[in-house]
């Protein structure tokens, strides 16, 4: 009679342990790693509108060249969010950009006036309906299909236009 000794009896049960161990590991690092990007994303395009409105409360006509504020407000926008909004103008980014202009005194929208970007005006700029996408399809139980929904980001910061005697056009807002 030969005898079987222990190691190769328990040889299968290193495999399942380990299968046991990084399936869970698997799912935590999936959802760890689009949490970081979802926080990432987000910090990114609050850190883009703000970089967009200083832009916009500091810009004179000189400085401007000829570009009207709207469109130099949002090229900024664009350029600080690091590639989320896209790189041009007819990127889908650019739509979600919007740039307001309100009397300092009554709040009162001054987008059609032509000179609602008077110094001591309200300037908003913000980021309303961008589509944040999951890196990692999220899964909720067997039974169910993988949700791939976006979630939707929104963010805004305003500020007084500072005062200038060479402003710049306004443009057309938002």
């Amino acid at each position: 009679m030969t005898r079987i000794s222990k190691s190769k009896s328990r040889r299968g049960a290193e495999l399942l342990e380990f299968t046991f161990a990084f399936l869970p590991l698997l799912v935590m690092s999936f959802a760890l790693v689009d949490v970081a990007w979802a926080i990432f994303a987000e910090s990114t395009l609050a850190y883009a509108v703000r970089a967009g409105l200083r832009v916009g409360i500091t810009m004179t006509g000189t400085k401007a060249g000829g570009t009207d504020l709207t469109t130099l407000v949002k090229r900024s926008v664009q350029a600080s969010a690091g590639g989320l909004l896209g790189k041009l103008p007819t990127d889908p980014g650019w739509n979600t950009i919007k740039v307001h202009f309100y009397d300092h005194d009554t709040l009162l929208d001054m987008c059609a006036d032509p000179n609602g970007n008077k110094p001591t005006n309200l300037m908003t700029v913000s980021i309303q309906g961008y589509a944040l996408n999951p890196l990692v399809p999220r899964l909720w139980g067997w039974g169910q299909s993988a949700d791939k929904s976006a979630t939707v980001v929104s963010h805004i910061a305003a500020d007084l236009i500072e005062p200038s005697h060479d402003p710049p056009t306004k443009g057309l807002a938002p």
